[in-house]
């Protein structure tokens, strides 16, 4: 009985995946332009229908002309009589002629021209008097059956119809807007000038609505003239009346007042007001006066009790008799010094000295206190002269308060009246003004340029719709490349596979000729045509697996895939074949235990194959079939079932495995999709090398990966990817100068025969 056992890796090289290349470009121009040129026929169709689609449009488009009329802002000022206008002239600035451009484009005016020329009753402006047709008459059909399916499944039910006059709003207010759509207004650069220009269907009415619109403006400025100097002298006239009556009655309360009070000459200057004046300025003198006897006194005082020295005391109060005892002590402190260098200490001229020098200082110091006694006495006669004037002060300015109450009554009622005066003066002068003004009006614009009857239409611009529709045309076709590019997530070239997968990149196997289209004749198309592009191929793909640097050495190759229909098992069967024609003993091993698909593409119905090979019922050489073509050798599978059993997990693989290693030069295994199938894992870790094959831009890269990563997961050697079902020609156009062989499939060509 076998059991099951870990397969022993210690006797082959371990193989790590190389990691992916990481020093691509940040933008790679050859990169876009190979994508560009591989989509060519997709951006051509798509630009060609955008080309044609605004080509039709084009000539579809009903001819619209444009005539305009042009209105220039006059800052000059006319002034027929100086007089201040109500409503002021437009002053000289930007500001205010990009507003007036914003009241051209107003509703209120567009209202005015449509009373004007009637564009009510005109289907080109008025939505509602239209006869939809084409596709317009389609939407608006859609349009109307759902919008009453909404409105019947409403909570509300059916909306309600709008009355008459909603109704006529709306249309009116849909003709405003479709006349503001073909109205253009617009300033000629930083000038005062306004350009206001028409379309419509019809020349005659475009030079119309240009020029309504300038004339409308024009009599839009007078007429908001005239009704704000109409205002203004209607609330001037009711507000003259009122001024007049408060006037006379205040004038009337002042004279009513200066009889009563008995101030009969409230004018100039009372004797009070002068004696307070005069006290005022010399109070202030006496004040200094006061301060600086103070700030003198304060001086020698703070010397004193700061223990300042007779001479510092005596300089503070600059006196004549102390400066006279300081020059005398001056000349007994010299003598003092001549007779110490003379005689000693207690010489009798010595102390006759000192008893002079100690008398005068004695005088110093009483002079001085004499001084600072005289200056106190000084400070207290300043302070009582200060307090004397202000008392008097206080006094005067009780008796103004008190004879002067009436004169301030007065005062104020003679202001209210001559306030009341001065307005009513300024009123009344305003009224006559602006009454003379109503005769003078006139407009701040004035008309340039009238419009004129187009000669040729506006619209549609062909030239410029043919320039606009190419760059569009571009525009989606460059568009409709870069969505198919990002949406291709299959794999093209060699470089896709290291840079994608990190895998080394063994072979690019090419697709066959339709004849050979199926999954038999494919295996044997490279048998029919040794020397065609397809069997090169293969036998690259041989010699990078047996010869590959750094895959050691291989004998037994299992060939899997991510998903079915890659082509495995046509490769696996061609690939044997190839290399069976070139001399070398090779086996190809059918592993595929769920479909048998190598089996039934080589035609065999076996007695005997691998499972009864394992289990013991037969032995390799029963089992094994010879093709007599290729000289390949196959190990079949029979059509029993094994669903349930653990074939590769077993000790007798690998002892087959080794049979076979030692018998032949070249083991080919077909395995089941190792994304589908966890026996092929299995199996993976018993063999030398894996083989990935993916489908030339069919399987996902994701897919791809994730089949890899399961390898990866369990350690198994994979040797490389290869793509299949390639167009050699096509793949050119990705890989352009890569020197994996596609791109220059062209040059040498002539070296297969296909």
């Amino acid at each position: 009985m076998n059991e099951f056992k870990p397969f022993d890796r210690l006797d082959r090289p371990a193989r790590s995946r190389p990691a992916p290349d990481a020093s691509g470009e940040i933008f790679d121009l050859r990169g876009l332009w190979l994508a560009f040129r591989r989509r060519l026929a997709l951006f051509f169709a798509i630009a060609a229908l955008v080309l044609l689609a605004i080509i039709v449009v084009t000539f579809q488009m009903t001819p619209q002309y444009t005539a305009s009329a042009q209105v220039m802002l006059d800052p000059r000022d006319r002034e027929v009589v100086d007089l201040q206008a109500v409503v002021s002239g437009l002053p000289p600035d930007s500001a205010v002629v990009d507003t007036e451009v914003e009241i051209l484009r107003s509703r209120a005016l567009a209202n005015r021209v449509i009373d004007e020329l009637n564009l009510m009753a005109d289907p080109e402006f008025n939505p509602a008097l239209r006869d939809p047709e084409g596709v317009a008459r389609a939407a608006g059909a859609v349009g109307g059956f759902f919008g009453g399916l909404f409105a019947a499944i409403s909570p509300g039910g059916p909306s309600r119809s709008l009355s008459p006059a909603d109704e006529a709003d709306l249309h009116r207010a849909e003709t405003i807007e479709s006349l503001q759509r073909a109205l253009s207004v617009r300033r000629e650069g930083l000038t005062f000038v306004i350009d206001v220009a028409a379309t419509s269907e019809s020349p005659q009415k475009a030079a119309a609505i240009a020029n309504a619109y300038a004339d409308k403006y024009l009599v839009e400025q007078l007429e908001a003239k005239f009704d704000a100097t109409r205002t203004a002298n209607e609330w001037l006239e009711g507000r003259l009346a009122d001024l007049r009556e408060e006037v006379n009655a205040r004038e009337q309360a002042v004279e009513t007042y200066r009889a009563e009070a008995g101030l009969l000459n409230a004018e100039g200057e009372t004797l009070t007001e002068r004696q307070v004046a005069d006290l005022n300025a010399q109070i202030i003198l006496q004040r200094a006066d006061l301060a600086e006897k103070q700030a003198r006194l304060g001086a020698v005082r703070n010397l004193v009790s700061s223990g300042g020295s007779n001479q510092e005391i005596s300089e503070a109060l600059s006196s004549d008799v102390i400066r006279e005892l300081r020059s005398q002590r001056a000349e007994v402190v010299r003598r003092q010094a001549e007779l110490s260098s003379r005689y000693g200490e207690r010489h009798p001229e010595m102390l006759k000295v000192r008893r002079e020098l100690a008398d005068i200082e004695a005088e110093i110091e009483r002079e001085a206190e004499r001084i600072v006694t005289s200056l106190s006495n000084e400070v207290d006669v300043a302070r009582q002269r200060v307090a004397s004037m202000e008392g008097s002060i206080g006094r005067l300015r009780g008796e103004m308060v008190q004879n002067n109450s009436e004169l301030v009554r007065l005062r104020e009622l003679e202001r209210d009246a001559e306030a009341s005066r001065a307005l009513y003066e300024s009123f009344l002068t305003r009224f006559r003004q602006t009454s003379e003004q109503q005769s003078l009006q006139e407009a701040d614009a004035r008309i340039i340029s009238r419009a004129s009857i187009p000669a040729e239409a506006s619209a549609p611009n062909l030239p410029m719709n043919l320039a606009l529709g190419l760059m569009l045309a571009l525009v989606a076709g460059s568009g409709a490349v870069f969505v198919a590019e990002t949406f291709d997530q299959g794999l093209a070239t060699k470089a896709d596979m290291e840079r994608e997968l990190g895998l080394p990149a063994l072979a690019l196997i090419p697709g066959v000729p339709r004849a050979y289209a199926s999954r038999d004749n494919a295996a044997g198309y490279a048998l029919d045509k040794p020397l065609s592009s397809y069997a090169e191929s293969l036998r690259a793909l041989r010699a990078a697996v047996l010869f590959g640097r750094g895959h050691g050495d291989v004998k037994v190759v299992a060939i899997t895939s991510a998903v079915p229909r890659e082509g495995k098992t046509a490769t696996s069967l061609a690939l044997g074949r190839v290399s069976a024609k070139l001399g070398s003993r090779t086996l190809v091993i059918d592993a595929d235990l769920r479909r048998s698909m190598l089996t039934r593409t080589a035609g065999l119905t076996p007695r005997a194959g691998l499972l009864e090979v394992l289990d013991g019922r037969a032995t390799l050489d029963d089992a094994i079939t010879r093709e007599q073509a290729s000289g390949l050798d196959i190990l079949p599978l029979t059509g029993e079932d094994r669903s349930a059993s653990d074939v590769f997990g077993r000790r007798d693989m690998r002892e087959l495995l080794q049979a076979v290693r030692e018998r032949y030069e070249f083991v080919i295994l077909d395995t089941a999709p190792a994304m589908a199938v966890a026996e092929t894992r299995i199996l993976s870790t018993a063999v030398d090398a894996v083989v990935l094959l993916a489908r030339w831009r069919k399987t996902p890269r994701a897919v791809v990966k994730a089949a890899l990563d399961a390898l990866a997961h369990v350690d198994a050697p994979v040797a490389g990817a290869a793509l299949t079902q390639v167009n050699l020609s096509a793949e050119g156009r990705y890989g352009y100068g890569s020197g994996y062989g596609g791109s220059y499939y062209k040059y040498y060509s002539k070296y297969y025969e296909n």
